[in-house]
């Protein structure tokens, strides 16, 4: 663990639901309770001469043999079962991790309460002021403030309901009747996402027990009944009591009644502790850079780069093109390298059956059947692929209403969008931070293109049936067209080939023989408002440049066959050279490419038709961004996410440097006791 701000999930033993009893293990003894309760390891920094001053302030803290049993089934058989390592060097290691897990608690508490006098009696007081149970809580709480308070409790509680919905859902398809199911299709990255900062104070767990409408904003599963959700809860339960982490005489029906609960709750305090002492430790390694430190950075890499991929060996810039995300940036590249997204409508499987059965072209000698595919390809339909989202556990469906401001086509019988909570839900609300993130690179106003009938099925839950809308390549034009439009965006240039499904063979050569790739364009356009694109903007939300992509985007999540294209950072890296894909498509990209960012060429293969869309493009620039640090603030510009970036890389060097420190210092026998043969028995078959 390094002092690093992260979305740790407070619970550790979530897992047990569906860990079950683990072999090997000797952990049934004839007082289990007893036995789990033994100290494997105590914590005391105060006994070392840096913190000798706050003895009796702060209390040595133990590591008990149930944490180290939670932790071991939570994680710890994967490294048996997929790494092989041995069950005693795996205890080992988490015995270590539990130990400067308490290093790193004290070490905060030290570190918040100084030298100060006024706050250790303020401390002391807080302590003695809660509650015989609650006083472990409370040494930790004094540290943390309202909202970081809230967000301990919310995190419990949201990581039980997640376990229990896991296991639930299994019982949930055990009671439905037997049906196919399509497969699920592709989410876009960011759907229903927490903010790491929300919580919702009225939030509660769900057992069964209780009612789901009074558990604040937790949403049931579908199909969730109380004799669903109990015997979810049960199960939780049952493995509970095996490891010995329920007593006997506990009231069960509330789980936040139970000695676990309490210590779960703890952990999730400690957790917040840990990311309050993370932050501080970001803010001094932010504080270090320096907008003379981050241009340099920049001028350095950019020359690095210059000289690596201005070279005849494109290998090792196709290679970084690939790689390229929001913390690997290629700031130099030859003309007319780019990226584009590929929209793929197929062939139905009766037309790639005709297709490989047909005979080549008449008096074709290279034995091509491009005009038999040409009269294929004027019979393409293509249909909205969203149909799942609509059913299953998640239905991300909701009927938009006139303030969503959906895109129909003029169809009253479109109404339908996706990802309700995660397009609505994302403003702070009453001083609460917002519950989730707005998903990246979706515009999220394109509805599904068919009609949608809902009604219940025999046990009242919804049931869907659709009727989706066959589209030609000629209507997705016009349906792109009209969703670029409702964005405030236009295509200029466009142009369509001429009688494209009537040549004949030579229409397909050059004279020379050789296949005349052009000839394979059907439509070429491009974005009007990206003629300058500034690729510094291209994830700054509401920008021309992100508006286009966001567009594309969400019409390849609605109709592109080609799910490998899905929640890719810029698409296909494509390069002007020779390359892998077939040569109708590599022809169509570099063509989209050469266009420059915005272009859109539509060209077939044998897997049917491709709309490309160009995201980005070295032609006409060969070093797209420029560094600002005055932007390092404006979230989504390349100046925000270069230095994010490499405050990341900073900061991940500084909080090594920071826990390597502490724990020479901490992790040794003055301030570490472990009672190794209080656990032996756990890993002795």
């Amino acid at each position: 663990m390094k002092f690093k701000k992260t979305k740790t999930a407070a619970l550790a033993l979530a897992t047990l639901l569906a860990a079950g009893s683990f072999s090997g293990c000797a952990l049934v003894t004839n007082n289990l309770k007893k036995d789990l309760e033994q100290v494997v390891a105590s914590v005391d920094i105060t006994d070392s001469e840096d913190y000798s001053s706050l003895k009796g302030t702060i209390t040595a803290s133990s590591v008990l043999k149930r944490d180290l049993v939670a932790s071991f089934a939570s994680v710890g058989s994967t490294y048996v079962n997929s790494y092989g390592m041995a069950a005693a060097d795996v205890y080992e290691m988490l015995k270590n991790q539990l130990v400067n897990r308490q290093i790193y608690i004290q070490y905060a508490q030290a570190y918040f309460l100084g030298d100060d006098s006024s706050k250790k009696a303020a401390w002391d007081s807080a302590i003695a002021a809660a509650d015989e149970s609650e006083k472990s809580i409370a040494a930790i709480a004094y540290f943390l403030d309202k909202d970081e308070i809230a967000a301990a409790e919310y995190s419990v509680k949201t990581s039980l309901n997640d376990a229990l919905d896991s296991q639930e859902v299994q019982y949930i398809d055990a009671e439905a009747d037997e049906h196919d199911h399509d497969t699920a299709r592709t989410t876009p990255t960011g759907v229903n996402t927490v903010s790491e900062d929300y919580y919702d104070p009225a939030y509660q767990i769900y057992t069964g027990f209780n009612h789901a409408s009074d558990c604040g904003s937790y949403e049931a599963q579908d199909g969730s009944t109380p004799s669903t959700r109990m015997k979810a809860y049960k199960s939780l339960l049952s493995n509970l009591n095996y490891y010995g982490l329920v007593s006997k005489g506990e009231n069960t029906s509330d789980i936040t009644k139970l000695e676990y609960y309490n210590s779960e709750r703890k952990s999730a305090y400690e957790t917040q502790l840990i990311n309050k002492l993370g932050d501080v430790f970001e803010k001094e390694a932010k504080e270090k850079i320096t907008k003379e430190w981050m241009e340099g950075k920049y001028q350095t890499t950019l020359d690095s780069q210059k000289e690596q991929f201005g070279t005849a060996d494109a290998s090792a810039l196709e290679s970084a093109l690939d790689g390229v995300s929001d913390s690997s940036f290629v700031l130099y590249a030859p003309e007319n390298y780019g990226f584009v997204i590929n929209i793929l409508l197929p062939f139905s499987t009766q037309q790639t059956q005709e297709l490989n059965d047909s005979e080549a072209d008449y008096g074709d000698p290279k034995g091509n059947k491009f005009v038999k595919r040409a009269s294929l390809l004027e019979g393409i339909t293509a249909t909205d692929q969203r149909n799942t989202w609509f059913t299953g556990h998640d239905d991300f469906s909701y009927v938009a209403t006139d303030e969503d401001g959906a895109y129909t086509a003029g169809s009253a019988d479109r109404k339908y969008l996706f990802f309700e909570d995660s397009m609505k839900k994302t403003e702070e609300k009453d001083g609460v931070p917002a519950q989730y993130e707005k998903i990246p690179n979706y515009l999220g106003k394109y509805t599904y293109n068919g009609t949608v009938f809902q009604g219940e099925d025999e046990d009242g839950d919804k049931e869907y049936t659709f009727r989706p809308n066959k589209i030609t390549i000629d209507d997705f034009i016009q349906e792109m067209e009209g969703y670029l439009n409702f964005a405030g965006l236009h295509l200029t240039g466009a142009t369509k080939t001429e009688n494209y499904f009537n040549r004949t063979f030579s229409d397909y050569y050059q004279e020379d023989g050789t296949v005349d790739y052009s000839s394979f364009l059907y439509y070429k356009a491009k974005v009007e408002e990206l003629g300058t694109f500034n690729a510094n903007n291209i994830f700054k939300e509401g920008s021309v440049e992100n508006k286009a992509l966001s567009v594309i985007n969400e019409l390849s999540f609605a109709y592109n066959t080609d799910t490998a294209g899905l929640n890719t950072y810029l698409g296909y890296a494509v390069s002007p050279n020779n390359t892998d894909f077939v040569k109708e498509f590599e022809y169509a990209a570099q063509e989209a490419v050469r266009g420059g960012a915005g272009t859109i060429t539509v060209a077939p293969s044998d897997y049917g038709w491709h709309i490309m869309y160009c995201t980005f493009s070295y032609t006409g620039n060969t070093v797209p961004y420029t560094f600002n640090w005055d932007e390092i603030e404006v979230e989504g510009t390349f100046s925000n996410l270069y230095y994010e970036a490499l405050t990341a890389e900073n900061f991940s060097s500084y909080s090594s440097e920071l826990q390597t420190t502490v724990l020479n210092k901490y992790n040794n026998d003055t301030c570490v006791t472990v009672y190794e043969k209080r656990y032996q028995d756990l890993f002795e078959a």
